[in-house]
């Protein structure tokens, strides 16, 4: 709030009234308004204008260059490299569909042998294909390692 003194009163202060301060905010708000928004259009003409030569290369010409020898000979052995690794990769992929298969049939008769056997015996055969199970795991974990880390 702003205060003023009246000049007509020497101790008497009185409230500055709101319709002469509001009166410079809007005229001062309107001018800055006006001046952004020349703004804005100054640059969106800069921005649309086309450029003088448009058929101009905006690369460097060693990038519009067609590949010398020894450059398609590297792109080849990427090339090679990366088809090598996709062969591979499937081919790892297949194994541990068919090792997951495997281990599935392997748990499946390990549960069918252990109903079987009462609660307090556990037969050799039992301990064989389980251990048997878990090498099989291990391995299958170890090629979805592989798989997961090439790439």
């Amino acid at each position: 709030m702003l205060l003023r003194i009246n000049p007509n009163r020497k101790s008497a202060i009185e409230p500055a009234t709101p319709a002469k301060d509001t009166g410079k905010l809007l005229r001062r708000g309107f001018a800055a308004g006006i001046v952004v928004f020349a703004a804005l259009g100054a640059t969106y003409e800069l921005r649309s204008q086309q450029p003088t030569n448009p058929n101009r290369s905006i690369l460097l010409p060693q990038v519009n260059r067609p590949p010398d020898a020894n450059e398609q000979m590297a792109m080849h052995e990427q090339n090679a490299k990366k088809a090598n690794f996709d062969a591979a990769n499937l081919e790892r992929k297949r194994q541990i569909a068919d090792d997951s298969a495997k281990l599935l049939k392997l748990a499946s008769d390990l549960k069918s042998e252990v109903d079987k056997t009462s609660k307090d015996t556990l037969s050799l055969g039992v301990i064989r294909k389980a251990d048997e199970i878990e090498k099989l795991a291990h391995n299958v974990k170890e090629k979805m390692k592989l798989t997961m880390g090439g790439s």
